[in-house]
């Protein structure tokens, strides 16, 4: 149909393009031409796309109204296309951090790790006051004291998820737990730990994984109910083994969007993964479950898979922490290969500390890609008097912000985020530098692209096996639209990708790291309809991304710290953008930006003390 397109856009080189805040680009936000679908109006819809000629036709007509083809498909690029977001090590030398050596075992990077956090002992009473969730230290200090056992935490778990799961509750945190496993590993924790032997920090420590990633005995899912049958789970992913080694007690399969396609939460077979601030909104997706269980309190961590914003996104909605290393810092050997380029492990936290001891033990020791990369991950000391020294409050640190689109959120939001980012200028004296990072919408527009070719490229191996059937009807949507994009966008989308990485490299130039809201709203509600045949809502779904897709399409690290809520009492999130690498300075950064909102953190509608300690 190439003679119904519109006439071409040359993209002007980089070079040309301003980045400074007089720029005269133009702020182009997301046009979305689509309504909210569910229920028999979803089914119709996608059961039309499906057909062989007029879905053609009215996929055409999809991408027009929503500007693909205007701003990927039929543009003019100069840039070669970037496949996979690659970055060299150029080992920068970090101010207040511990480098680890590269043949350290997980539990002696864990150690690591804990000897650049806060001890439990050193926080103050006054730095407790409010609700705040029980961190990973503080589990291993109850059970070193004997104040519980794993085992004791283990039944209260069990317990918990039981009654979570009741109609009166119906959280859908779980897509399976086996009670017989999890108390067997905390039987072998409770006895290390009367033996005076546990191996780490995390002994005993209860961690859910995303049923993206293989956990054995489980099966893998991918949120499907069908994906297992084709696909065994023989073994357990790298950084589950990993866990393991450190003595995590890992408790079951959490729940997700179907195959990672979408960012609400909303799974069809399996219940919406509730929000545990109130049970009629979203967690956000895909790592739904994950984010729901940590804010929650029934884990003080779970592992995540971050494809577009899949761990960011649910953490910000959840009020949790979230963070999304650098491309192939963490290994995916295990992980169901749903997005090639742009997914990576991630972790869902109760703190920047938890998040930054399960991140020690997991990173390192690239595989997959590795083609010559070497960067031996480094800790960030997390002290509360560090943050108060002269050496860090000196420290030149330099923020981008561009204006217009971190203001393109609710007005909640924009104010919760621009407050935080004034409380850590003006505490710390860091700078905001105004930048214009352009095209955005453009580079949501290729991720889009790029994520689902790689989702329809992945799930064509058990097309024959395949029974549309068994799909709910959003994921079927998804997949015809995802089978559609052809090799020019798909090239097209990789040029955008190299393009926006010159534009990043310029950004990063000029700032430490980028700040945004994490989401452009916070969450909605669930509807009744939408909880038998999943849901198509793509203008709070393109909200939901507008932050995210940098991290993703770039392979950059980032991370998102809860700071506030809004008028509903509904969690919001600040999320830094680093360079490659720099996941230990975004770490610093989130851990000085917790400290100033923790007296001001929330109890959720639904929490469950592990621990039970006045």
């Amino acid at each position: 149909m190439g003679f119904l397109k519109e006439k071409d856009i040359v993209y002007k080189p980089v070079y040309e393009v301003d980045l400074g805040p007089e720029s005269d680009e133009v702020y182009l936000g997301a046009n979305v031409k689509a309504p909210r679908m569910a229920g028999l109006l979803i089914k119709v819809f996608a059961w039309f796309l499906e057909l062989p000629f007029f879905g053609g036709i009215l996929m055409y007509i999809l991408k027009r109204n929503n500007q693909i083809h205007k701003l990927v498909t039929f543009v003019d690029l100069q840039e070669p296309p970037l496949f996979v977001p690659l970055h060299p090590h150029e080992g920068i030398q970090e101010k207040e951090v511990k480098y680890l050596e590269p043949d350290m075992s997980p539990p002696e990077k864990v150690q690591q790790a804990l000897d650049c956090v806060e001890s439990p002992d050193n926080v103050s009473k006054t730095q407790k006051l409010g609700f705040q969730r029980w961190t990973i230290p503080e589990f291993s200090r109850a059970y070193a004291t004997g104040d519980s056992t794993p085992l004791m935490v283990a039944e209260r778990f069990v317990a918990a998820v039981c009654e979570s799961s009741s109609p009166s509750l119906n959280m859908s945190f779980f897509i399976n737990f086996c009670v017989e496993d999890i108390l067997k590993q905390a039987t072998e924790s409770t006895l290390r730990y009367k033996q005076g032997k546990p191996i780490s920090v995390l002994d005993g420590v209860l961690v859910a994984v995303k049923d993206e990633i293989d956990c054995m005995p489980y099966p893998t899912t991918g949120g499907t109910k069908w994906l297992d049958k084709v696909r065994q789970c023989k073994d357990d992913a790298c950084c589950v083994k990993r866990l393991r080694l450190c003595g995590a007690i890992l408790v079951g399969k959490t729940n997700m969007h179907e195959l990672g396609a979408g960012v609400s939460g909303i799974n069809p077979h399996y219940g919406p993964a509730r929000n545990p601030y109130n049970r009629n909104k979203i967690t956000g997706g895909s790592s739904s479950g994950s984010a729901a269980v940590v804010a929650a309190g029934l884990c003080p961590v779970a592992l995540g898979v971050d494809g577009g914003g899949s761990v960011r996104l649910p953490a910000a909605l959840c009020g949790v922490v979230g963070l999304k290393p650098t491309f192939s810092r963490v290994p995916l050997e295990g992980v169901l290969p749903l997005n090639y380029t742009v997914g990576m492990v991630g972790i869902l936290a109760a703190s920047v500390e938890d998040a930054l001891i399960v991140y020690a033990a997991i990173s390192g020791d690239l595989t997959s890609y590795q083609n010559g990369v070497t960067a031996v991950p480094d800790q960030p000391k997390l002290t509360l008097p560090l943050l108060k020294s002269a050496d860090y409050t000196s420290r030149d640190i330099k923020m981008a912000r561009y204006g217009k689109w971190f203001d393109d959120c609710s007005d909640d939001i924009k104010v919760c985020c621009s407050n935080a980012v004034m409380k850590l200028s003006d505490k710390y004296g860091w700078k905001i530098v105004d930048v214009t990072i352009p095209e955005l919408e453009v580079m949501r527009l290729a991720h889009y692209i790029t994520i689902g070719s790689e989702c329809s490229s992945s799930m064509s191996r058990y097309s024959h096996n395949l029974s549309k059937a068994e799909m709910g009807w959003d994921v079927r949507f998804g997949l015809s639209a995802y089978g559609s994009f052809d090799s020019q966008e798909y090239l097209n989308a990789q040029r955008i990708r190299n393009r926006q990485l010159q534009f990043h490299e310029k950004i990063f130039s000029m700032a430490d790291f980028i700040v945004t809201p994490t989401v452009g709203v916070t969450a909605y509600d669930i509807k009744d309809d939408a909880t038998r045949t999943g849901e198509l809502d793509y203008i709070n779904g393109a909200a939901l991304v507008r932050y995210q897709v940098a991290g993703n399409f770039l392979g950059l690290p980032a991370v998102t710290v809860p700071v506030g809520y809004d008028q509903s009492g509904l969690p919001i999130g600040l999320q830094l953008i680093g360079k490659p690498w720099s996941e230990s300075l975004l770490i610093h950064v989130a851990y000085a930006m917790q400290a100033l909102c923790l007296s001001e953190q929330k109890k959720p509608e639904v929490f469950y003390d592990m621990l039970c300690k006045d």
